[in-house]
């Protein structure tokens, strides 16, 4: 059992390509495609991703905003204190 992991079966009709990655172009095609790309898929989602994090922010303040309001004393329950 001296093979390596991966080398342990004989597998015929399959061919691999590899191309080492010193030969790559890490950033081939950022600006040209991936940038337009980027912009494209943040257009097609963004009306159905924003309006609940809109709806949520919302819903989050006013809740905060009712939540101190009611936490605050009514000054006119103690007018007759001395």
């Amino acid at each position: 059992m001296g093979h390596g992991f991966g080398g342990l079966a004989k597998v015929r009709g399959i061919i691999f390509y590899k191309l080492s990655p010193f030969e790559q172009k890490a950033f081939a095609g950022v600006i040209s495609k991936g940038f337009p790309n980027t912009i494209k898929r943040i257009s097609e989602n963004f009306f159905r991703v924003a309006p609940p994090f809109i709806m949520s922010y919302i819903v989050f303040t006013e809740t905060e905003k009712k939540h101190e309001l009611m936490m605050r004393k009514n000054p006119e329950d103690y007018v007759n204190d001395v």
